[in-house]
């Protein structure tokens, strides 16, 4: 059976790129930051975005119920007063750091007057956990969950005045989260990935049966090789087939340089974490991959299978007009039960949202959780 190229896992695509026009890059000149420059990015204090003069920012630990210490930074506004106040809970995208996205929004959400506080998911970044770079939707989840926790114990926070932002990948998990923790009162998504669905059935459910059962040999067997080698083996997240129907393997997320004539989509996420733009060291997506086998528990953890029980908290759901991932968004807007509402951001794609701040709709966030948070 042929598969056609549109059913391959969008980010995947670059390990067939780098297949498939290896050759041709030796003669031709491929897009890529230099190290210089990235190394340069990287040393200012580690941030892609400047810190607001209406904020201050600190390093903050706290533990997941699995003992986890998780590391996440606390952005508070200079003139926040003795009221306790409004706080929100960021994290995403899926293989980004603190560093990135969320910390952006959560530095313009602190400008905004709320406790605003972004963190690295277990496994990754400054955070604890022993195997790196390994994803669990449930430990995620609960890493939400456990933020509510350091948050809610806060001088300067109203407990009952905690939201989540959930960017790209980590949405998921922020709607999982909502559907078994009450206390956070209101959720936002912005370029909403599904993780579960992403891994278990690719991109726009176009994994046949038969493929998904291959995608879950392969991890099987990948178990035996890290279980003999004592190591755990990094591969694609997002496994795809090549148009022979094989099962292509890799160990890059985005590759070291971009092929001349890329998916656009591909070229978007290359954009953001390989050039100074977004890059990061301790980013996933900047510069290795998850380990092999972290599909197999997104197999078997849907995410916000019980999405209903959100109401009547409500939701927010953000996407761009061109964003590959706008169906998951769509999706999860026709499932909730309400109140409920889908802003879709004029011609930006899914990765434009990650830090483009003319066009991240703030001021929708912030009446959003100002209407919701009282």
């Amino acid at each position: 059976m042929r598969i056609k190229m549109k059913k391959i896992p969008l980010l995947a695509l670059a390990i067939l790129m780098m297949v498939g026009q290896a050759n041709a890059q030796t003669n031709q000149k491929a897009k890529t930051a230099t190290p210089k420059a990235m190394k340069e990015s990287a040393q200012k204090d580690q941030y892609t975005f400047q810190l607001s003069d209406k904020v201050t920012r600190q390093a903050v630990t706290f533990k997941n119920r699995y003992g986890i210490t998780l590391a996440g930074d606390l952005y508070l506004p200079k003139n926040r007063g003795t009221q306790k106040l409004a706080a929100l809970i960021l994290s995403g995208p899926f293989g980004a750091v603190k560093e990135q996205s969320s910390g952006l929004y959560a530095n313009e959400m602190a400008s905004r007057g709320f406790v605003t506080l972004a963190f690295d998911q277990s496994f990754t970044g400054e955070s604890g956990g022993d195997v790196r770079n390994v994803a669990s939707p449930d430990i995620y989840t609960e890493d939400y969950s456990a933020a509510v926790d350091y948050l809610g114990l806060l001088p300067t926070v109203d407990r009952n005045k905690i939201g989540v932002i959930g960017i790209c990948g980590l949405s998921g998990m922020a709607l999982t989260a909502a559907t078994s923790d009450s206390r956070i009162k209101a959720v936002a998504t912005a370029s909403m990935y599904d993780m579960s669905r992403s891994m278990s059935r690719s991109h726009k459910d176009s994994y046949t049966l038969e493929q998904r059962k291959k995608v879950i040999d392969y991890l099987s067997q990948q178990r035996w090789a890290d279980a003999e080698n004592k190591n755990y083996a990094v591969g694609l997240h997002e496994v795809p087939f090549d148009e022979k129907g094989n099962l292509v393997k890799g160990n890059r997320i985005l590759p070291e340089s971009l092929p001349q004539n890329p998916d656009p989509v591909l070229a978007s996420f290359f954009d953001y974490y390989r050039t100074p733009r977004g890059f990061h060291p301790r980013s996933i997506n900047s510069t290795t991959a998850w380990t092999a086998t972290t599909p197999m528990s997104f197999f078997s953890f849907p995410m916000a299978a019980n999405l209903e029980l959100i109401s009547p908290r409500p939701i927010l759901l953000i996407a761009g007009e061109n964003a590959h991932s706008r169906y998951y968004s769509e999706d999860v807007y026709k499932m909730a039960s309400g109140p409920k509402e889908l802003v879709i951001v004029p011609k930006a794609d899914h990765v434009d949202l990650y830090d483009k701040t003319d066009i991240i709709p703030f001021d929708k966030l912030t009446s959003f959780f100002n209407q919701n948070l009282k």
